[in-house]
């Protein structure tokens, strides 16, 4: 009986050691997150000014955008979320060097506080954000939408230049461009309207 007893506890530690043996074990793998950030190398700002009664479009663009701060993000648009920029003005470029030193001289030199123009992105709901933007001295939301293409981001807003103040540089740079600004209709009109468009390129990392 002894030896039956003993036989079989020999068998199921045998039994124990074989299944230890034969465990798998399981591995986790965590699958790392695909993180976006901004490529600023490869984003560009447009803008689109108006002159006449009849509304001609002025287009131009600026050469220069500089990163100031910028959070990586689980998508595209959420790497533009809290993105801090700065825009040189004399970066200025419509393809026309005296517009552009009239730009300069009669615009934002008569601003306050504006040798360049600053920016934090925030999104809000999809295809919707707002821009704070700072100009002449004061800092004024901006609404604009945005669409998604690949891991590019296309931001289109029209911007009120009378939300920051810029009346006194309007009219400066109005004078300034007087016969320039006239349509068939004889009236010199410069609109304080400007549209905003950008292309802003995300890379994964």
């Amino acid at each position: 009986m002894k030896k039956t007893i003993h036989i079989t506890l020999i068998t199921i530690f045998a039994l124990l050691l074989f299944s230890c043996g034969k465990e798998k074990k399981t591995e986790n793998k965590e699958v790392a997150a695909t993180l976006y950030t901004i490529d600023a190398g490869k984003s560009t700002m447009q803008w689109t000014a108006y002159k006449t009664t009849d509304k001609l479009p002025v287009k131009g663009t600026f050469t220069e955008i500089e990163i100031q701060k910028s959070i990586d993000g689980s998508s595209a648009a959420g790497a533009l979320d809290g993105m801090e920029f700065e825009i040189p003005v004399n970066s200025i470029f419509s393809n026309d060097t005296i517009r552009d030193a009239k730009l300069g001289k009669f615009f934002f030199d008569v601003m306050e506080n504006t040798m360049s123009l600053k920016g934090v992105f925030s999104v809000e709901d999809e295809g919707k954000g707002k821009l704070a933007l700072t100009m002449n001295g004061m800092t004024r939301d901006l609404p604009f939408d945005y669409t998604m293409s690949q891991d590019t981001i296309l931001v289109k807003a029209t911007m009120d230049l009378n939300n920051w103040e810029a009346q006194t540089a309007l009219e400066s740079l109005h004078k300034a461009c007087y016969e320039l600004h006239k349509g068939p209709d004889g009236v010199s009109k410069t609109w304080d309207e400007v549209g905003i468009s950008a292309k802003i390129l995300t890379r994964q990392k």
